[in-house]
């Protein structure tokens, strides 16, 4: 009876019940078999990983012919990041019962992971070969076997980035479908389709993977047609996989499920106002636990973070609250208006402090002496893609970096792919596909790497594994780049910052300890070439227009109010605003309402959507004098600017994130540009509007200047960045 009670629960996912009756039916019988698999998944379940461990060790003790726990002992080694361990429960499996298809599979996989190819192929072809005696006549349902077989070990190679051994498993999956014509084939068919789509555009192959997901469309099944818009938005495919997602509404008119995925894919392609009703109406049809979440990223999104920051606290504060949800707090309150420096470090440090329980002690880490040897640098990061900031301010360090001292890893965690992903993999050593492993895993794969200092460069945004860093998982940890300030993480030691965003005096604000660079933080060098704008003196006869192409959650109330002021002290000036939520006429009235309410006069302002970055950089051109908001400053907007010969009127604030822009303009030797409080940025921009002659004349030369400054000057800032490095792992400059 308990154990039928234990099954019962299993059935419903009530993983704590379920063991507990099988616990039950344990001290009645300790060696019945089926109980004691069922307390050892129940564990795994649980994500008691240690306890899983020992109770698969007993059910083998007393049964050491049982398949299923040799087979599934070996996936807990290797979710564990023990594979030579999971190799040999994988093998125990193998010689239980030799005809199956599961253990070679996931022995084959295994192997790939230790780097032995040849026997990982033998792997494979046993499992193919049991696949393809397992199938039977007599059962249909079999016959797809050997597809599903090719399938999975397509995502394996997949998952571990080799890519080209990927397309061959996918293609033999595909060819041992072609003679069947099941209604059911049509959706694995289509989900082979997904995913070798995705490794054809891994390899560059955009005509073929494109081609290869539009016939992935095809599919009838919701859950595919999900997958399917999923991918092509991460393959910055944002129409079609809107596409994809409408389909599946029309064909499961009655699904919460449906609704919900449109309604994410909406906000996430800064349709607020749709987003809104279609998750209004996913609401409708059934409970929506993710609801109070979506509604707090569109609070944010639509420019009111202390709203955003309320309902992400709320639900970072409930039981078994996603790991994410104090991340995103963690963002929103760089937003607020309402927060001062020292409560957007206290709160970093309330949120955070526990994820360095039970983490690692750094003196346990064992390590070759630094001397005559290259430092081993691990990199963690999910976004060299086009367009992202890390992509754009890492790639000339990566080309930079002095390899007779560095021995680069970079561990990417991310879902996109692009050329600029695959530059940055021909860039460095060793790239380690990492975006399924699981903190354990990864852990374990930097510390068989032997890495001497870790680098995050997500911080607190998307694909970021601070809890990986909260455990600590090498001697020296530090972060840099992709979050504006202190992570409030503990065992994270170090964060890169410079004289005027982390000036001296303010390191309480940081629960980490401040490197310094010369210059400026972030270096801007772009690879590619943006045509300077001509600048003709007609420009200084237009009417002076103000810009900003920041993203909206930066226009706060505060922001707002400020560029009011300006366009009221500078008479027939413009404003024109640039942001991805400008595409959506929702975001136009909501953002047009606020400004009228101020006294804008809507006929000096311009919205505009958004456009390719080549297209982007060509626009400053219709710009005269950026205006940075506050209290979250622009960061690559704002050096673009610059670049682009738009000097940009900001404020210095308190901390890192509200001191970017006066980092920026001090390093270029425009200190006048800066304004010490938010009475002072309505008068430098309004003074600096006055005189079109001078401003043209700055505007001429402003990316000559840039250049003959250090913080424009990739090699100078990798060798700064170097030296920091040096001195974080105990080298001095001696």
């Amino acid at each position: 009876m308990c154990f039928n009670r234990g099954n019962r629960a299993w059935r419903i996912q009530n993983w704590a019940e379920a063991l507990a009756e099988y616990e039950v039916a344990l001290a009645a019988e300790p060696t019945f078999e089926l109980a004691l698999l069922g307390r050892a998944r129940a564990l795994v379940r649980l994500d008691q990983w240690i306890p899983a461990r020992e109770a698969f060790a007993a059910l083998l003790r007393a049964h050491p012919q049982q398949y299923s726990g040799w087979l599934e002992a070996g996936h807990l080694c290797r979710q564990m990041g023990e594979l030579q361990q999971a190799a040999g429960a994988y093998q125990r499996a193998i010689d239980t019962s030799p005809q199956r298809y599961e253990a070679p599979l996931a022995m084959a996989r295994v192997l790939h992971q230790l780097d032995q190819k040849p026997l990982a192929s033998q792997a494979f072809e046993q499992a193919m070969a049991n696949a393809r005696a397992n199938t039977n006549a007599d059962k249909p349902a079999t016959a797809a076997l050997p597809a599903e077989v090719a399938h999975r070990m397509g995502q394996y190679l997949l998952e571990l980035g080799d890519n080209p051994a990927a397309v061959q498993a996918l293609n033999l999956a595909l060819m041992g479908l072609s003679n069947l014509a099941s209604p059911g084939e049509v959706n694995l068919q289509a989900e082979i389709h997904i995913d070798l789509g995705e490794a054809l555009l891994r390899l560059g192959q955009k005509s073929a993977g494109l081609q290869v997901l539009t016939l992935a469309s095809a599919a009838t099944q919701e859950p595919t047609l999900a997958r399917l818009g999923a991918v092509a938005f991460r393959h910055n495919l944002w129409q079609e996989g809107l596409m994809v997602l409408r389909k599946c509404v029309d064909l499961f008119p009655q699904s919460p499920t449906a609704r919900w995925n449109l309604a994410h894919l909406l906000a996430e392609s800064w349709q607020m106002d749709e987003a809104e009703q279609v998750l209004q109406q996913a609401e409708q049809l059934g409970p929506m636990p993710g609801a109070k979440s979506m509604r707090a990223s569109i609070a944010g999104r639509q420019g009111d973070a202390d709203t955003a920051l309320r309902l992400y606290r709320e639900l970072a504060a409930e039981p078994d609250a996603a790991k994410n949800l104090a991340s995103s707090s963690a963002m929103s309150s760089l937003y607020s208006d309402q927060l001062s420096a020292q409560q957007v470090a206290d709160l970093h440090r309330e949120l955070f402090a526990p994820l360095g329980q039970g983490a690692r002690a750094r003196e346990s880490f064992v390590r070759e002496p630094l001397t005559g040897r290259r430092i081993r640098l691990g990199l963690v990061s999910a976004d060299f893609h086009h367009q992202h900031p890390v992509n754009i301010f890492m790639q000339p360090v990566l080309r930079e970096l002095d390899r007779s001292r560095f021995e680069v890893f970079l561990y990417f965690t991310g879902v996109s792919y692009d050329e600029q992903t695959r530059l940055a993999q021909q860039r460095v050593e060793h790239w380690v596909e990492a975006t399924t492993l699981n903190d354990t895993q990864l852990a374990k794969r930097i510390d068989a790497d032997g890495i001497d200092l870790l680098l995050d460069l997500a911080g607190h945004t998307g694909q970021q594994r601070m809890s990986l860093f909260g455990k600590r998982a090498a001697p020296v940890q530090a972060t840099y780049l992709g979050y504006p300030g202190s992570t409030g993480v503990p065992n994270m030691d170090w964060v890169l910052g410079d004289a005027v965003v982390t000036p001296e005096g303010s390191d309480s604000l940081y629960s980490e300890r401040v490197a310094r660079l010369p210059g400026t933080v972030f270096c801007f060098a772009p690879e590619v070439n943006y045509p300077y704008p001509a600048f003709p003196a007609k420009v200084a006869e237009r009417p002076l227009v103000f810009g900003s192409f920041n993203n909206v959650p930066k226009l706060t109330p505060r922001t707002l109010a400020l560029w009011a002021q300006i366009l009221k002290a500078v008479p027939e000036s413009r404003l024109l605003l640039k942001a991805p939520s400008f595409s959506d006429g929702g975001a136009v009235r909501l953002f047009g309402d606020r400004l009228h309410k101020l006294g804008v006069d809507l006929a000096r302002v311009e919205f505009r959507g958004p456009t390719g970055l080549t297209d982007m950089m060509a626009e400053y051109a219709d710009v005269d004098i950026a205006l940075d908001p506050v209290p979250y400053n622009g960061g690559t907007t704002s050096l673009q600017a610059m670049w682009m010969g738009v000097p940009v009127v900001t404020q210095v604030g308190h901390h890192f994130v509200s001191r970017m822009g006066a980092s920026f303009m001090t390093a270029a030797g425009l200190p006048e540009w800066v304004a010490d409080d938010d009475e002072g940025y309505v008068r430098v921009a309004v003074q600096m509007a006055q005189d079109r002659a001078v401003l043209l004349a700055l505007k001429r030369g402003l990316r000559q200047r840039l250049l003959t400054c250090r913080g424009w000057d990739s090699v100078a800032h990798t060798r700064a960045m170097e030296a920091a490095f040096e001195s974080m792992v105990g080298i001095s400059d001696a």
